[in-house]
């Protein structure tokens, strides 16, 4: 007994394969299919011969060297078609599976670039169709991160932060294989130049590996050198929650790291001077850092001052600048999202409307809370001329019914 459904699907494999060979080619490739496909005398039926089936489909895939000549509708579902065969012969996790799985993506990632979207796609089939636990879906998406990274083509793949924690937390691999699938992601962006999705994911490489490794270690310093590097982060708060980066608390970047968190520009320069050679050593430019520290130093001042004028000249005192070049500082501070307010010339003040909070600790919950009981008072006032304007206008008494 045929099962008719497997003999099409693997007759549509091999026609498709040869499809523009000449007759007498197409009918010594035919050949070998055809024998196997019979059942002779004594042997199970092919719907009942798990192992008969799985032959076919190696022979076909061991000639599968090439997208073939079809339209990209054709390659595409020709593909999938392998795919299907493959996960409903082979269990997920088998080391066949693995080696069919690498020699599909050796064939894909290989393709001329002219191809490349198409390749993009069925690689993406190839990820679907795997099962959500199986390791070897971290295997086929980095190989479609390295293959549409070469090209410069990561946006392409439209990779979503809620999506990497999903898949890591699926996934049946060690830990250090979810670090290292991270860690191409971040490598990827990185290539790309775009700085801030690379620093985004080696945050959470560093979170996936174990805190007291010695890669977790290495990580983490650099991450902390990264992100006091990178023109556009002035949030350090997240690094102190990240076990690794606490894990190096006795590193000469970790102290600087907490001035950026809490502190200003005259903690820096003596952190500066009692560490000549560090900056140098792990890359940083002092002229950045100083600007970052004023920057931050400013939104830190601000936030004082929300709500209410905050002087020229307590800018100043704090970022160590001339008064003629307050006001730059407090358009690089908007510009950077530190700060929101008004600038006048006429009142020598910034008028802060909202500020960014280093890092929210007692004094900052004390002046929330200060600001919360001045915005109360304000409504009772409010409230007060509401009930007085309705008093006098008669609509607070009582009506008299005839």
């Amino acid at each position: 007994m045929y099962d008719l459904k497997f003999l099409s699907q693997i007759q549509e494999l091999v026609n498709y394969i040869v499809r523009n060979r000449s007759e007498d080619e197409r009918a010594a490739f035919i050949r070998p299919f055809q024998d196997a496909l019979k059942t002779s005398e004594g042997k199970k039926p092919l719907d009942e011969d798990v192992e008969r089936k799985r032959t076919l489909f190696q022979m076909v895939s061991v000639e599968v060297k090439s997208l073939g000549d079809g339209s990209e509708k054709e390659i595409e579902g020709f593909f999938n078609l392998l795919f299907s065969h493959l996960y409903s012969l082979h269990a997920s996790e088998g080391s066949d599976t693995k080696a069919y799985v690498n020699a599909f993506i050796e064939l894909l990632t290989h393709q001329a670039p002219t191809h490349k979207i198409l390749t993009y796609r069925i690689l993406s089939n190839l990820f679907n169709a795997t099962e959500r636990t199986s390791p070897l879906r971290s295997i086929v998406y980095t190989a479609l991160i390295q293959t549409a990274g070469a090209n410069g083509d990561l946006d392409v793949l439209q990779i979503s932060r809620a999506n990497v924690d999903k898949w890591l937390s699926e996934w049946n691999v060690p830990q250090t294989e979810k670090a290292s699938f991270v860690k191409t992601i971040s490598d990827a962006y990185e290539a790309e130049s775009q700085t801030e999705k690379a620093y985004e994911y080696e945050q959470l490489y560093v979170q996936t590996l174990p805190s007291t490794s010695s890669a977790a270690q290495e990580g983490a310093v650099k991450l902390i050198a990264n992100a006091l590097r990178l023109p556009t982060v002035f949030d350090f708060d997240p690094l102190f929650k990240i076990d690794a980066v606490v894990a190096v608390k006795d590193h000469e970047l970790y102290s600087l790291l907490q001035i950026f968190l809490s502190q200003g520009l005259p903690e820096f320069k003596a952190w500066e001077g009692s560490h000549p050679d560090a900056l140098t050593k792990h890359n940083l430019d002092s002229t950045q850092l100083e600007r970052k520290i004023r920057l931050l130093t400013l939104a830190s001042l601000a936030f004082q001052y929300i709500g209410r004028n905050l002087p020229y000249l307590k800018v100043v005192e704090a970022l160590q600048v001339d008064a003629k070049d307050v006001e730059k500082w407090a358009i690089d501070a908007i510009r950077a999202q530190l700060v929101w307010g008004k600038l006048s010339q006429t009142t020598q003040s910034l008028h802060v409307a909202r500020a960014t909070a280093r890092t929210f600790e007692k004094d900052q919950w004390e002046a929330l809370e200060r600001r919360l009981l001045a915005w109360k008072s304000g409504l009772s006032g409010v409230l007060d001329v509401v009930v007085n304007a309705k008093r006098q206008a008669g609509l607070g008494q009582p009506q008299n019914v005839a």
